[in-house]
């Protein structure tokens, strides 16, 4: 089955779009890049993407700005690296990906509700945020309870297992200068 992608003309392309993905840590080197498809073929998960990350890389620096955040590829990023290791250009692909996520994250543009990428980022920055780290136990029943209850079944005989060995723990995880990783943050968002 062929489908048919709507044309975009020039005038439809956000070019503050482009320039902030030049902005993003990784992404300096983005209009560097001359298609050689490394990316692509080096990726374990290119083909369960929907865009692969040579076409992605090529969308980002013309503007498509709404097709790349919405694309299902840069959720399935697994930060192997393998694509910005061995880019002829040395452009930080992994880390371009990472902004997209944050970009589509502060959008609300990502797959489903029921999609736990997006929480999971979400509830880790809040639970860092709050805390100064993560707690791992909280973390993944907050997940299962935003995503499949069931999941959270499945996995209860892995959970027990995991606590009788004293590799996971319930006990909230905090660190003592909580107003310094605040403080770190806010600045970090002040220069965004």
């Amino acid at each position: 089955m062929q489908t048919h992608r709507k044309v975009k003309y020039e005038a439809e392309l956000d070019p503050s779009f482009t320039k902030w993905v030049s902005t993003v840590p990784g992404g300096e080197r983005i209009r560097e890049c001359f298609q050689c498809g490394t990316c692509s073929s080096i990726c374990p998960l290119s083909v369960y993407m929907d865009i692969s990350p040579r076409r992605l890389i090529a969308m980002a620096d013309a503007g498509f700005k709404e097709e790349v955040l919405s694309s299902f590829t840069i959720w399935l990023c697994a930060s192997c690296y393998s694509c910005s290791v061995n880019c002829p250009k040395d452009i930080k692909i992994t880390d371009i990906m990472y902004g997209l996520k944050r970009r589509a994250i502060e959008e609300g543009i990502f797959p489903s509700r029921h999609f736990a990428i997006p929480i999971l980022a979400k509830a880790f920055a809040n639970m860092v945020r709050k805390n100064g780290r993560a707690t791992e136990s909280r973390l993944v029943v907050s997940l299962a309870w935003r995503v499949s209850l069931f999941r959270l079944l499945n996995m209860a005989p892995l959970g027990i297992k995991l606590l009788l060995r004293g590799r996971l723990s319930f006990k909230k995880e905090k660190i003592q200068n909580k107003q310094e990783i605040q403080t770190m943050l806010k600045a970090l968002e002040a220069n965004r």
